[in-house]
């Protein structure tokens, strides 16, 4: 059997469709709320009702041009809505208005970080389509006797995003996910709930040997929910490729589910070509021209992105690239590590507590829980000018930290309640020491046969006695002091 990494290269290619944060649906006015009554959210126009027109949501159509400038594109001068036809339950017009030969925007990048090494990946094209409704089984899908279906997921917004096959590995990919997501939070046009579908992912790859530049069969792989399955699915489809080759087999192109709970990919249908769905441009929707006065406003509009950000953080605050990399995969973590350098002017130290303790407790790409934190970024630095001023120490200082985010109350209240003040009293720490050496002979013994690390064990001791309060470096003097006398 041959290796992949000997005689073959992965040709990954994603496509990222993101539901958009309009109030209404893409062509009626209809919400878009996550979680309604099933078919609450209707009307005849999302449920293609004969005889109803569909008008153009122009939030939707911003939000499209914001992300495209996010992402280098290039905003078409004009675009067109056209019919995407297949059959499906859970589409009641048996289309989608979807955008084919004339798209928003096209040819763009965004850079990806993989083991501190930066890449570009291009973005083919971006363009807006209306989703389709959810089908509820009754039982698992194999089985099920009967299907219901909910159309209140009918003609929301989508902004679906095409990279070019740029991506070489399942890694990558999944990098390539994370920095896509990260962006569409900073800009507001999108929560990046993948577990609700809100963020959708499939992929397409293929292999070919190693030095040639046509591509393989091309097989692609729906039904991932998460970074880690995404990265899953296409290792497992790298592994399942390169054995077949190896046998001499041919592959076939077709569509394909990845299983996350068995670990596999299993062949859902053949893979359509385009042609296969008959596109013709939609009737009811006129064109859009793109006025570029209005699309320079949205370009002046744009936030700060996170590779921008990432290069202040490093700039400004003289942090490592891995520090500012993980600070600003969101813009909530980023704001909040901000607001916590002007409480407490240590930029490294605040990293440090952020990625060590806050990040332990909130993933970094949780915008929500990152923005309802019960430790806010005003509570850390608190926390931090304690340490600081000798208050209490580092160790301590961990402990009140989680009673911090359980209860959801300051440093200050804390330490005070629990009596946990450091202890710098330089008469009462010389009398434990005392005590300590003359309970420790040996290691007293030790020291003097030049075993500096015997003077380590004697400040645990005293750390002990004193219920970890002692300050460390009173403790270290004054023991350095005692054992000088001896």
């Amino acid at each position: 059997m041959r290796s992949a990494a000997k005689d073959y290269e992965t040709v990954i290619g994603l496509e990222v469709h993101a539901q958009l944060l309009t109030r209404s649906k893409m062509f009626c006015g209809c919400p878009t709320t996550f979680g309604a009554a099933p078919n609450s959210q209707t009307c005849p126009i999302c449920q293609g009702m004969p005889g109803t027109l569909p008008v153009i949501n122009r939030r939707a159509i911003e939000f499209g041009v914001r992300t495209a400038l996010a992402f280098h594109c290039t905003i078409n001068p004009g675009c067109r809505f056209a019919r995407k036809h297949y059959y499906y339950p859970d589409m009641p017009k048996n289309f989608q208005i979807s955008q084919y030969e004339e798209p928003l925007a096209e040819h763009g990048w965004l850079e990806v970080t993989v083991d501190g090494q930066e890449r570009r990946v291009g973005i083919q094209r971006l363009h807006l389509e209306e989703d389709v409704g959810k089908l509820i089984h009754d039982g698992p899908l194999e089985t099920a006797r009967s299907s219901l279906v909910d159309f209140n997921r009918s003609g929301v917004p989508l902004m679906e995003t095409v990279s070019e096959p740029d991506i070489r590995s399942p890694e990558e990919a999944a990098a390539y996910l994370r920095a896509f997501r990260a962006i569409l939070l900073y800009l507001g046009v999108c929560d990046g709930n993948m577990e609700e579908r809100s963020l959708r992912c499939d992929a397409n790859i293929s292999l070919r040997e190693r030095g040639e530049t046509g591509f393989g069969t091309k097989v692609e792989i729906k039904n991932m929910n998460s970074f880690r399955n995404v990265q899953r699915a296409l290792e497992f489809e790298v592994g399942r490729q390169t054995e077949a080759l190896a046998r001499g087999e041919r592959l076939v192109q077709e569509t394909r589910l990845w299983d996350a709970d068995r670990g596999y990919t299993r062949s859902m249908r053949s893979k359509e070509f385009a042609h296969d769905y008959r596109y013709f441009p939609e009737p009811d929707l006129v064109p859009l021209t793109m006025d570029r006065a209005r699309v320079e406003e949205i370009r002046a509009g744009l936030p700060e992105l996170p590779a921008d950000r990432r290069q202040r953080f490093m700039r400004a605050y003289t942090l490592p690239a891995y520090d500012a990399l993980l600070l600003t995969q969101s813009r909530a973590l980023a704001d909040y590590y901000e607001a916590a350098v002007r409480e407490f002017a240590r930029p490294k130290i605040v990293s440090n507590w952020i990625m060590s303790e806050l990040l332990r407790e909130i993933p970094a790409d949780d915008e929500k829980a990152l923005a309802a934190s019960p430790v806010p970024a005003k509570n850390l630095a608190g926390l931090l000018q304690l340490i600081d001023r000798g208050t209490i120490s580092g160790k301590i200082a961990k402990d009140v930290f989680e009673k911090m985010f359980r209860s959801g109350e300051d440093a200050d209240t804390i330490v005070t309640r629990e009596g946990l003040i450091q202890v710098a009293d330089t008469g009462a720490l010389a009398a434990i020491i005392e005590q300590i050496l003359a309970a420790n002979p040996k290691a007293v013994l030790d020291w003097k046969r030049g075993k500096k690390a015997a003077a380590g064990a004697l400040v645990g001791h005293v750390m002990k006695a004193t219920q970890g309060k002692a300050n460390p470096g009173v403790v270290n003097s004054l023991l350095q002091e005692k054992l000088s006398q001896l």
